[in-house]
């Protein structure tokens, strides 16, 4: 496929970018008895993460991870964190870990990212919770802290690394009807779920209230997407393909440009389809954000 090709299909892609900015990432590796107790711990921990507008950070869960892949050989998952600075994303991550963590039945809770030279405290800031009874140990280097609770012990890595990482990645896709644009949003959300390095901190990964900079309203630093509004059309200068009455936006976050590009390629292409008219992304002209992905580059080179 080559650049300059308008379809996917019987999807129109559009000859634009989406506009991404650099944050800081932390990863953990969570870990529970079974699957029942690791489910709880995701959903808590990624929990009110959507974005950094309005929550502590972006979370999301990054993959399940067998047995034969977590440091404890439980059930496991990797979880994505991203934050602007270091010392505000270490904060978020200890309070996650410790209100939503610690609490879970069964969990153990490790750094996923234990090569980043940047350190946050983790089970160093959580370990007084055992009021003088909690146990450090030093394996192959690392720290980590054994803290009492009623189902026995909390283990916890002392530190938690931070690395650069994107967010705000994204593509919007424009639809006949809900049926079809919530299918279309299926398809690419199952093509991204096991893809390392990425996740979607939206929920179910799919955002329907899409935003753009500034307000009317002057207190307000973001407010709706008015031109993707199918019930604005004809009121505002919308930028909704003829016959399109429902649109998704996808927001992805990363560890890198590479994990980017891969994830929202998977997401186009998983996407298109019958009913799909349309995959455009959301950008502020280049201004705002370093990283720009363009749509028909990114598929033209898959």
């Amino acid at each position: 496929m080559r650049c300059r090709e308008l379809q996917l299909g019987t999807t129109f892609i559009e000859d634009t970018f989406a506009e991404a900015f650099r944050m800081l990432a932390a990863r953990l590796i969570v870990t529970a008895a079974d699957s029942h107790w690791l489910d709880a711990a995701i959903h808590e921990a990624t929990g009110n993460a959507t974005s950094v507008i309005g929550c502590d950070a972006e979370a999301g869960l990054e993959r399940r991870l067998t047995c034969d892949e977590t440091p404890d050989g439980r059930p496991g998952a990797s979880l994505l964190f991203f934050g602007m600075k270091p010392e505000l994303l270490g904060a978020a991550v200890a309070a996650r870990t410790g209100q939503s963590l610690l609490t879970c039945a069964t969990t153990a809770v490790f750094d996923g990212l234990p090569d980043a030279e940047t350190r946050q405290p983790l089970g160093k800031a959580l370990r007084f919770f055992g009021d003088g009874y909690q146990k450090s140990k030093l394996i192959g280097g690392r720290r980590y802290w054994r803290v009492p609770v009623m189902d026995g012990e909390f283990l916890v890595e002392d530190t938690v690394g931070v690395a650069k990482g994107i967010a705000g990645g994204n593509i919007i896709l424009q639809a006949r009807d809900q049926a079809t644009a919530l299918a279309a949003v299926r398809r690419a959300i199952d093509s991204v779920a096991d893809l390392p390095d990425v996740v979607l901190p939206f929920p179910g990964g799919a955002v329907r209230s899409g935003s753009k900079v500034g307000s009317r309203y002057k207190k307000l630093i973001a407010s709706t997407n008015d031109a993707y509004c199918p019930t604005l059309v004809g009121r505002v200068e919308t930028k909704l393909h003829d016959g399109a009455t429902c649109a998704y936006e996808i927001v992805l976050d990363s560890l890198d440009e590479a994990s980017m590009t891969t994830a929202m390629r998977a997401a186009i292409r998983a996407a298109s389809g019958d009913g799909v008219l349309a995959i455009t992304a959301g950008n502020y002209g280049g201004k705002l954000g370093k990283f720009h992905f363009h749509l028909r580059e990114i598929v033209a080179a898959g």
